[in-house]
């Protein structure tokens, strides 16, 4: 059966950077499953699954453009040191979630810590970066009638 939309697609992947670090991998654990065709999966990896078969090993490289988007200035602000003052010991590269109103929250990464002021990011961590994905297809099957009402996979 070829990748099209509803269909369940499991996969083991290592994902690297252009320097070819390692980001992230599902090699050691269970496949990643998701349903293709419900924007699960970022869309340039999506796209290059399209038509895919079982068994089938790719590399896939994904542009900022359709992986995480580019970095976006305005989601990098300044913020008041006052804002963190319940943490004791507030350093780069911690992560929190601000609450948007609305039951929606925003992550937002530590990026520098001044005596007057913290500059925090809310761009997803890899945007802006080009990926690199090394994809071997594990199975594939039509999604039933309740996964695909309910936009999502059930084990």
């Amino acid at each position: 059966m070829n990748i099209a939309d509803n269909c369940v697609v499991s996969m083991h992947y290592t994902l690297t950077d252009d320097m070819g670090a390692e980001l992230d991998s599902s090699l050691g654990q269970e496949p990643f499953a998701y349903m293709h065709g419900t924007h699960s999966i970022i869309p340039g990896l999506e796209r290059a699954l399209t038509g895919r078969r079982e068994g089938e090993t790719l590399k896939v490289t994904v542009q900022p453009s359709e992986g995480y988007g580019e970095i976006d200035p305005e989601l990098i602000q300044r913020v008041p040191r006052e804002a963190f003052a319940g943490v004791a010991d507030l350093q780069e590269g911690m992560q929190f979630q601000s609450d948007e109103g609305g039951g929606r929250s925003l992550n937002i990464i530590v990026r520098e810590v001044g005596d007057e002021e913290v500059i925090v990011d809310a761009n997803h961590p890899l945007a802006g970066r080009v990926l690199h994905f090394d994809v071997r297809i594990e199975a594939v099957r039509e999604a039933d009638p309740e996964e695909i009402a309910h936009g999502h996979i059930h084990p």
